[in-house]
């Protein structure tokens, strides 16, 4: 069990598959790209594997959320979810993308075992996606996200990050298009986590802000504690039903207190907590021959020290040197 001081168990593994990534977000990561990790830092197939199946049959794990950079640029994806899912007790799979590769890889990974997908989309205007990501690839994006709802990978979660300036008037066309298309909208407050150190909070645009857009064209009607769970998205009923959309407000309303995550990067650290400073190597342990009872404790001793919260809401917080793409989401 992967218990914490404050008596939290982290039920809920993401798994970083890799660092990189086909586009260039602002608010992630410079036009030019970051330099990557090598690849023989890069945990191996097998090793990801292995370190699922300690999860997931020592630890408790019970949600396996694979991310980046871009896992679908992972070219063994397919064959890891594979692995996955024949494991017992067979985990919850779901996949966070920006949806570039989903059109041609939704199929083979419903057939493997994944269950659902998260996808990125901050914006319905081609020019402004162009802007955001300095890639001209919305019609990829949108294509993909078909392509995922017809092979049955739903539902299909939509992430958005609006921009001041940029996309924060589009909070209402969202919506409006996820509720037509069946997509599951949640909002994520920007986060301190772009390489280029630039996030600012003043100016940022807030869970309050989106709210109040959202309530110019919609009726919300609030889910409430008992229905959101460990779940960090609030989530509210629009216009009665059966639609919702969520908000993530990581920055202004943290849910430390309810986290049930553990995260590992696609070189095999343990990170804590998205915004945690420090990081527990496993794999060291695992290319040293350690066995997996090895590996479960000393998974077990870094989550015991997860802190009480983020510290975002702390003058005294600073950004973390990793940024989000080596993280994983």
């Amino acid at each position: 069990m992967l218990l914490d001081t404050y008596g939290r168990v982290a039920t809920d593994l993401r798994v970083s598959l890799t660092d990189r990534c086909n586009l260039r977000c602002t608010y992630c990561m410079p036009e030019e790209g970051l330099q990557w990790l090598g690849k023989s830092d890069l945990l191996s197939d097998d090793e990801i594997v292995r370190l699922i199946r300690i999860a997931v049959t020592r630890l408790g794990i019970t949600e396996v959320r694979f991310t980046g950079g871009e896992p679908l640029l992972r070219p063994g994806l397919v064959g890891i979810v594979e692995q996955c899912a024949a494991l017992e007790p067979r985990p919850k799979m779901s996949l966070t993308t920006n949806g570039i590769g989903l059109k041609r890889t939704a199929q083979a990974l419903k057939a493997a075992g994944l269950d659902r997908v998260n996808v990125s989309l901050d914006t319905l205007r081609p020019e402004v996606f162009k802007t955001l990501t300095r890639r001209d690839r919305h019609k990829d994006v949108i294509e993909g996200m078909a392509a995922a709802r017809e092979a049955g990978l739903t539902p299909v979660k939509v992430n958005a990050v609006l921009m001041p300036g940029l996309n924060d008037d589009e909070a209402p066309d969202l919506l409006a298009w996820a509720v037509e298309n069946e997509y599951e909208l949640r909002f994520i407050e920007q986060m301190p986590l772009d390489a280029q150190h630039g996030w600012k909070r003043d100016g940022m645009i807030t869970a309050g802000d989106i709210l109040q857009s959202l309530r110019t064209r919609f009726t919300l009607t609030e889910e409430g504690a008992d229905e959101r769970g460990s779940a960090p998205a609030e989530r509210w009923v629009v216009d009665g039903g059966p639609a919702t959309v969520g908000v993530i407000a990581s920055v202004t309303r943290p849910f430390c207190g309810a986290c049930d995550r553990t995260r590992l990067t696609a070189d095999g650290q343990v990170r804590t907590c998205l915004f945690a400073t420090e990081e527990s190597d496993l794999r060291a342990a695992l290319r040293s021959g350690a066995p997996d009872e090895e590996i479960a404790r000393l998974w077990e001793v870094a989550m015991w020290g997860k802190k009480a919260g983020s510290g975002l809401d702390d003058p005294s917080f600073l950004q973390p040197d990793r940024p989000m793409s080596a993280i994983g989401g």
